[in-house]
């Protein structure tokens, strides 16, 4: 049983990376062919967070195609939306905004990053004033 739960997580590793580094194609792929599209890892990132965080829009958009809850939080309360706003992708914040992602949610909400680093224009799209 060792040997399985092993090559579980091996697998489960080996999506996150595939996330991190943007393999939009592979990932997709996965995901259709069974793979939790809001599959998490041991801090709760999913596979949308990791894809966000890193700044790939194309991912991103992949994965809310296939059912990514834009909105969910990882075990800190961080929101994809934030990573993104930490960030600076403006490309990753847009699609995350139109797939319905919540700027005030999460601890720091996409809003209080955007303050915390000044992003007006990011306050500009979440429609909050910039203090």
């Amino acid at each position: 049983m060792e040997e399985i739960d092993s090559e579980l997580v091996d697998f489960a590793t080996r999506m996150f990376a595939l996330a991190r580094a943007g393999e939009t194609e592979r990932l997709s792929a996965y995901v259709r062919a069974g793979v939790p599209v809001n599959l998490s890892n041991d801090a709760g990132d999913t596979l949308l967070m990791l894809a966000a965080y890193h700044g790939h829009a194309e991912t991103v958009q992949a994965l809310i195609d296939l059912g990514a809850d834009p909105d969910r939080p990882n075990d800190r309360g961080q929101r994809p939306l934030a990573g993104a706003v930490f960030k600076k992708e403006p490309e990753v914040v847009k699609a995350l905004l139109a797939a319905g992602a919540d700027p005030q949610a999460g601890h720091p909400s996409a809003v209080d990053a955007a303050r915390m680093f000044g992003q007006t224009e990011f306050l500009a799209w979440f429609d909050a004033p910039a203090d």
